[in-house]
């Protein structure tokens, strides 16, 4: 089952919590609020794992980058280790001013190859 919507409406814990104890997977954008929706969301759902927010995904697709609005630097506590990293570098512009990759602008074969088709 896929669900799509809102990010944001993971503040909502009514809305998650008929998954509790069922797999879960979140795929949001790459940049600091994706990270910040993540983090809302493990807090309703410990198990939840991301999906294609990694460090080889947003590097892959540097030519579909962009610039977030208006980034956030929250202390982040329910991301993994290399989860908080890649949020650390992009709350740091490690790899430059306000970095953006949009899940939709993640190369389809990409997406299909990291799924498994």
């Amino acid at each position: 089952m896929l669900l799509w919507g809102k990010g944001y409406d993971a503040n909502q814990p009514a809305s998650l919590s008929w998954l509790r104890g069922t797999p879960v997977a979140y795929w949001g954008d790459i940049d600091t609020h994706g990270f910040a929706i993540l983090n809302r969301v493990r807090t309703h759902l410990p198990q939840a794992t991301s999906l294609l927010m990694d460090r080889a995904t947003l590097l892959a697709h540097e030519d579909r980058w962009g610039q977030e609005a208006s980034p956030t630097s929250a202390s982040l506590s329910d991301l993994s280790h290399a989860e908080s990293a890649l949020y650390e570098d992009l709350v740091t512009d490690r790899f430059g001013a306000s970095v953006r990759l949009e899940q939709e602008l993640i190369d389809w074969k990409w997406v299909t190859e990291a799924l498994g088709d």
